[in-house]
């Protein structure tokens, strides 16, 4: 008897641990994501200067990738649109990025709005990728998403 309870121990015990694995066998893969971070904003001789660290998890790499901001003011109004070019961004790859905005004063900057997606290039990659696995963050007092 103590035999058969021992095998059935053994058995269940087997059991439970093939559950534990086909479950986490079955767990889905990450989402494809681009992420974009706003970093820091500095005065600059032109500006206001914005410093992005982006991370291309989409699983491809994009060989240009540029996104239509907005820029809105203190008063929450659009102040400008403009297109910021990060070109190629490789697969799994952290990149920091720079833009000098002319005419942009840092310290009356409340939002950045990612608009659209100008480019989204890259084998196999779908023109709405960009958009569709961007992920937005912000490290500084201004506001930024989609």
């Amino acid at each position: 008897m103590t035999s058969l309870t021992t095998s059935l121990r053994l058995l269940t015990s087997m059991l439970a641990m093939s559950l534990g694995l086909a479950s986490a066998w079955a767990q889905p893969a990450p989402a494809p994501q681009l992420s974009l971070e706003l970093n820091a904003a500095q005065p600059s001789d032109k500006g206001c200067r914005l410093t992005f660290v982006v991370n291309n998890a989409l699983g491809a790499d994009l060989s240009k990738a540029a996104f239509e901001i907005a820029l809105f003011n203190e008063a929450g109004v659009v102040d400008r649109l403009s297109v910021l070019d990060f070109k190629d961004l490789p697969a799994g790859k952290t990149k920091v990025t720079r833009f000098d905005l002319a005419g942009t004063n840092c310290a009356k900057l409340s939002r950045v709005l990612i608009n659209s997606a100008t480019e989204c290039a890259g084998t196999g990659v779908e023109p709405g990728a960009c958009m569709r696995g961007l992920k937005t963050e912000t490290r500084t007092s201004i506001a930024f998403g989609v």
